[in-house]
């Protein structure tokens, strides 16, 4: 099919789907945790419920967000990375990848994935992008893969290196799932010299004030909620040349200059690796 002729990436255009305040949603609950306003009291609730049990959930969701600057940066100015693609965004917060993206390379093109409708109603929001470059949004699931890079090839170029993100995203595959065949068809999608960027939830750091937290969060907002060890995490980038420091801590992943890192472990694994 001609390029001018495909469906581009605007979901934003369809009527968004009525949002269900009596059910915690996890992209609401994320939300509360980075100190936003876009959620309702059952996902206050459920969020406090994960305080309660570890405390440092909170800093581990800022760290991730605060990896997610420090990485596309990376791919910007260090990697030439000019495309991203971010699945499972969440809601709009300070430093989203097109705003960090697009502020080293006005030129980027970001194409954001969530299937929140309170994140479609919001969508505009994200969707302000310099005039050299350009921001959409799909409305899709993860698993949905063929949905997800038919929408995103109306804005990215395949044919050029795509940074894919994955930050809070792969704890809600479970491995009876497939998340590495899952990566696997992503990847496939993309050519050499494309990145993957991911992070989750860690199983092997204080593990079982982490496992009550993940069990209060599944309780009310069912569905998957795996942690996953250094180990498992790692095997999501076989095949990939990961860059330094390798698969770590949130905060050690290329700590700005003169940063201090946390007292404490941050219980979530990240890294970022290279297609070949």
């Amino acid at each position: 099919m001609a390029k001018q002729q495909r469906r581009y990436a605007t979901e934003v255009d369809k009527p968004i789907p009525k949002v269900d305040a009596t059910r915690p949603h996890p992209a609401r609950v994320y939300d509360y945790w980075l100190g936003g306003k876009d959620n309702f009291a059952v996902d206050r609730e459920v969020a406090k419920q994960v305080i309660d049990a570890f405390p440092g959930i909170i800093p581990g969701v800022r760290a991730q967000r605060a990896f997610l600057g420090r990485a596309v940066r990376h791919l910007v100015n260090d990697r030439g990375v000019r495309q991203f693609l971010d699945i499972g965004t969440g809601l709009p917060a300070a430093g989203n990848t097109h705003e960090v993206a697009q502020q080293a390379a006005p030129e980027s093109r970001v194409v954001y994935v969530d299937n929140d409708p309170m994140v479609l109603a919001h969508a505009r929001a994200l969707l302000i992008s310099t005039r050299a470059g350009a921001c959409s949004y799909v409305d899709a699931d993860l698993r949905d893969v063929d949905t997800i890079l038919y929408e995103a090839e109306g804005v990215l170029d395949f044919r050029q290196p795509v940074g894919i993100v994955l930050l809070g995203v792969m704890q809600f595959i479970d491995d009876r799932e497939d998340p590495h065949g899952i990566l696997a068809r992503l990847l496939s999608a993309v050519p050499p010299g494309s990145y993957l960027v991911l992070g989750q939830p860690a199983s092997d750091i204080f593990s079982e004030r982490m496992a009550e937290a993940q069990s209060r969060f599944r309780r009310q907002v069912g569905g998957a909620n795996v942690l996953r060890s250094h180990e498992q995490v790692s095997s999501f980038f076989r095949g990939l040349e990961l860059i330094e420091p390798g698969v770590v801590q949130l905060p050690q992943w290329q700590p700005d200059p003169g940063s201090e890192l946390p007292a404490e472990p941050v219980p979530f694994w990240c890294g970022a690796g290279r297609k070949p």
